[in-house]
């Protein structure tokens, strides 16, 4: 039951991780930072670079949610568990947006022209996956193992 409430709950939690500030960009160390999302940065992507903005929606957007609601088709008995090794191959998948995002902060403080400072959101959207992850991995363990049988005091 534990497992579904904290699978359940990600599917409220990764819209919340989406919205969240990632990082704070700015051009210039003087001027205000702007704050950036990952629905704010696919917006940005989807009016340069189509391509990146589709792998990137693709990473970032449908395949970890696609995953929460699969697994919560399994936990509840209306999806096959031989489809789970499916789904906790697609997680691990998302897991290269946060990867992406790591990335891009690193190169950016490299380059030293503009000053970026990670936010909440980063480590709300770090841990989403992660804890995917992990039910995931607690899913398949669970039914993969015995049901524990109480013994019968009557015989």
């Amino acid at each position: 039951m534990l497992l579904r409430l904290a699978n359940l709950s990600l599917l409220v939690l990764f819209p919340l991780a989406w919205s969240a500030p990632l990082m704070k960009a700015g051009l210039l160390p003087l001027f205000a930072l702007s704050e950036i999302s990952v629905i704010s940065g696919l917006q940005a992507l989807w009016r340069t670079d189509i391509l990146l903005a589709s792998v990137v929606t693709l990473f970032a957007l449908c395949l970890p949610y696609l995953k929460t609601v699969g697994l919560a088709l399994v936990q509840f008995g209306l999806l096959k568990p031989a489809l789970l090794p499916l789904l906790c191959a697609l997680g691990r998948f998302a897991m290269a947006d946060v990867f992406l995002i790591a990335l891009y902060i690193t190169l950016a403080k490299g380059i030293g022209l503009g000053r970026i400072e990670t936010a909440w959101g980063l480590y709300l959207f770090t841990a989403c996956i992660f804890a995917s992850l992990i039910i995931g991995l607690a899913t398949k363990q669970s039914l993969q193992s015995p049901a524990i049988v109480p013994k019968d005091p009557d015989k």
